[in-house]
């Protein structure tokens, strides 16, 4: 009988003591006939069984009795009982002496026991002996033991051998969870799918190595296994391998656990689980028990946090502790953190240093901070220093400030994108410059729709006036950008996607748009709703409009009320708008509306 193993098999016994007085259970009536047995067992070796005296060692040896095992394994070993042998050398082992336990190991596995070919090759590999160590394993993995096969794989791997996946995936098929947790990680390492690939072979051979592993009780398989699921977007069965994992003290799994409840809505469960996770170590989590405590204004607390992150080896920790004393205006303290988390290699923190030293006019220290967080990879500081570049004029600088755009714009930011578009407009791209602001008009860019708009509108053929009233409702992309933008409150878009609806006679609609530009500041949307207005017959509405456009600087307006207040005899309030008009232009606004003031004085003259 083979039953060489771990300490925790060895020693696991599952016998309760059972308080006085108490009546039996069924447990302890099994445990009076596994006594009985054991009673049994004791007399046939006393007659010579050899097999009883090796199952009654294996049975006291698994106790923790070794005084009472050690005879019966001598007797049984004596007597040619291999798996004696091999559980003589394990007691030898426990009480001191390996030497001895390596010669009985060596004489088991000689005879045929995996268990102690196991146990003879870990001995060696502990005294450095790796030719014997692997002989001895492979003998173990080939006779199919899964503590052998894992050893193995285990020292091959160690060794940088090829075969050590084999005999990893041997031993994970035979139910070694630390050797299905391994298998799994080196195949979700090796995998690396593109991003919006289909499901692929490795990843999914990978999730189902790590299900063996957690349902075998591995807590760091259940949290990969959970990670999976909820990049997935399976986040009820997520959450249970997370929960899984921080009951069996994984940090890890409490923090995740903890982001998955928070973003389910249930704060308070979510700041348990992080504060379990903070206690047991966990940076990630006391970065997140800070970030809430600052959002509910306790700064104190939150910087507390922040430094329990900080103390435990997560420098977002500093990066943190820099933002809430820049929220609170204590630049020196943020920028004394900044430079704590960027000289770690936070990237965050090194845009955000350079962007407290270009807010203090030290354009010379924050330039190589911009360039450290860039090259590191921040999205962020690639735009920045394109605009640090840009600010310094045209030349190198004007291309080296498009370049960085570039490579923000490459990493989907959305600013960048525009900046590129617009440069590469000025160029006369204008494939290249459609590409760029497409990019960032889908991106949540308004002026980027708008001008792509403009750019769509001039290519576009003229289309037939429609007379006001008829509808047309067939509209253009370049309009679909229009009104993205004028959705988004970009004035300009508002007045054109007013006067696009004013041409397909959709007065309503040209109204709207016009006056809610208008009441954002459009001058032009102003004097467009006037213009709308006077047509429909309400020019004392439309006056007040143009009023308005005027007094913002719109030439135009100021002659149309010129001309209102002339027609309605209101000549010198007339020639006074007029005046107005000539001195805001354009050209031939000023010719007409000098001529009109001229003749309005030629009439208060007269």
């Amino acid at each position: 009988m083979d039953v060489m193993g771990d300490k925790a098999t060895l020693f696991e016994s599952g016998r309760f003591v059972q308080p006085p007085g108490e009546e039996p259970t069924r447990d302890d009536v099994t445990d009076m006939g596994d006594a009985a047995e054991e009673v049994r067992l004791g007399l046939a070796a006393q007659s010579g069984d050899a097999e009883a005296a090796s199952v009654l060692g294996a049975i006291l040896l698994r106790r923790g009795d070794l005084d009472g095992a050690e005879p019966r394994l001598r007797a049984a070993t004596a007597a040619g009982d291999r798996a004696a042998a091999n559980n003589l050398g394990v007691l030898l082992h426990q009480r001191g002496y390996p030497e001895d336990a390596a010669g009985w190991w060596r004489i088991a596995a000689v005879a045929g026991s995996a268990a102690a070919a196991h146990a003879l090759g870990r001995y060696h590999r502990e005294r450095g002996d790796e030719p014997a160590a692997e002989y001895w394993l492979r003998q173990s993995a080939e006779q199919g033991h899964a503590l052998g096969a894992y050893a193995l794989a285990d020292l091959l791997e160690h060794r940088g051998d090829v075969g050590a996946e084999h005999w990893m995936r041997a031993a994970a098929e035979r139910g070694h969870r630390e050797a299905a947790y391994r298998l799994a990680r080196a195949l979700d390492r090796t995998s690396g799918p593109e991003e919006g690939a289909g499901p692929d072979n490795a990843v999914t051979e990978a999730e189902q190595w790590y299900r063996q592993a957690a349902a075998r009780g591995h807590r760091r398989a259940a949290l990969h296994l959970g990670a999976i699921l909820e990049k997935r977007g399976e986040l009820k069965e997520a959450g249970r391998w997370y929960l899984t994992s921080a009951k069996d003290g994984e940090a890890r799994a409490a923090c995740a656990l903890g982001f998955l409840l928070r973003d389910a809505g249930d704060t308070e469960s979510a700041a348990v689980w992080w504060l379990r996770a903070a206690q047991d170590g966990d940076g990630n989590a006391a970065n997140a028990l800070g970030a809430l405590h600052a959002e509910r204004g306790e700064t104190q607390t939150a910087e507390r946090w922040y430094r329990a992150a900080l103390d435990a080896g997560d420098d977002n920790g500093a990066y943190n502790l820099g933002l809430l004393c820049a929220e609170q205006g204590r630049t020196a303290q943020a920028e004394q953190w900044y430079r704590r988390a960027a000289y770690a290699g936070h990237r965050e923190a090194a845009n955000a240093l350079a962007i407290l030293l270009l807010q203090g006019s030290d354009t010379t220290g924050a330039e190589p901070w911009f360039s450290k967080a860039a090259e590191a990879g921040s999205v962020d500081a690639a735009f920045n220093l394109g605009i640090l570049y840009a600010g310094r004029g045209t030349g190198p600088d004007a291309e080296m400030a498009l370049r960085w755009y570039e490579r923000a714009a490459a990493a989907g930011h959305t600013e960048a994108a525009l900046q590129v578009g617009i440069a590469r407009l000025r160029e006369g791209d204008e494939q290249e410059a459609e590409r760029h602001l497409r990019c960032a008009a889908g991106g949540g860019s308004a002026e980027a729709a708008y001008r792509l708009a403009t750019l769509l509108d001039a290519r576009r053929p003229p289309e037939p006036a429609h007379e006001l009233g008829e509808i047309v409702h067939e509209k253009t992309e370049c309009e679909e950008w229009y009104e993205r933008a004028a959705t988004q409150g970009h004035r300009r878009a508002q007045v054109r996607v007013g006067m696009l609806a004013a041409a397909r006679g959709d007065v309503v609609e040209a109204a709207r748009w016009y006056r809610e530009a208008a009441e954002a500041g459009s001058r032009n949307g102003a004097f467009n709703l006037g213009l709308l207005l006077a047509r429909e017959g309400s020019e004392p509405e439309a006056a007040v409009w143009w009023t308005r456009a005027a007094d913002a600087g719109h030439g135009r307006a100021a002659l149309r009320l010129a001309l209102v207040y002339a027609r309605r005899g209101e000549l010198a309030e007339g020639q006074r708008w007029a005046h107005r008009a000539v001195a805001l232009g354009p050209a031939e606004v000023a010719e007409r509306a000098g001529r009109l003031r001229d003749a309005l004085r030629e009439e208060l003259s007269a």
